[in-house]
């Protein structure tokens, strides 16, 4: 603030100095010497202290205070819409078999531990691992506008259907293991299991 004060007072000084200066040679008309002249320069520097470097000051002291006010603070632009997937049956059908994984992620999760159910987690991973075939089905459905008579609505009830087989079996596996967790008595289930895996990028 002291330095934009200090440039108003010079400022305002000069300015009314140059102005009282060439005030006071206009109204002359005689024509002045060099001495008159350099006289009314000095009458013109001293005039012009109250008369422009004190409203000079007080200009510089505004500005001053104004370039050090606060910035106020920026507001962060608003965080782009959440775009929630679309309701319609394509959707409710992958909601389907998302679901379908989960119940079987539950249902491996209430075999007490033991190599078969390592084995029946294993089985339930690579079954999680296909939602991302039913989603690019779902998402090539609604991306043709396919109607049900079209071959890719076949391919997505068929692999919900097969989804929902798939949890039926785990269900019926996890049950056979509950009180005989041993792997041999386990081996040939798991074996018929892993083979109804529904496998939708081989189809």
């Amino acid at each position: 603030m002291g330095r934009s004060a200090l440039w108003g007072l010079l400022i305002g000084w000069a300015l009314m100095v140059v102005l009282l200066t060439t005030s006071l040679v206009l109204s002359d008309d005689d024509g002045s010497s060099a001495g008159e002249l350099m006289g009314t320069f000095i009458g013109a520097s001293i005039m012009a202290g109250p008369l422009g470097g004190l409203p000079g000051t007080l200009v510089g002291v505004i500005v001053g205070a104004a370039r050090r006010r606060p910035q106020p603070a920026l507001v962060p632009p608003a965080p782009p819409p959440v775009r929630l997937p679309p309701n319609d049956r394509w959707s409710a059908m992958v909601a389907r078999c998302e679901l379908s994984v989960r119940r079987v992620s539950a249902a491996v999760a209430t075999v007490p531990p033991s190599p078969a159910r390592d084995w029946l987690e294993r089985i339930a991973a690579q079954f999680g691992g296909e939602l991302g075939d039913v989603r690019r089905i779902a998402d090539l459905g609604r991306a043709l506008g396919a109607d049900q008579r079209h071959p890719v609505a076949h391919r997505m009830s068929a692999a919900v259907r097969d989804f929902t087989a798939f949890e039926d079996e785990v269900g019926r596996v996890a049950l056979q293991m509950f009180n005989q967790p041993s792997l041999e008595r386990a081996r040939v289930h798991l074996e018929v299991l892993e083979q109804q895996l529904p496998h939708l990028g081989n189809e």
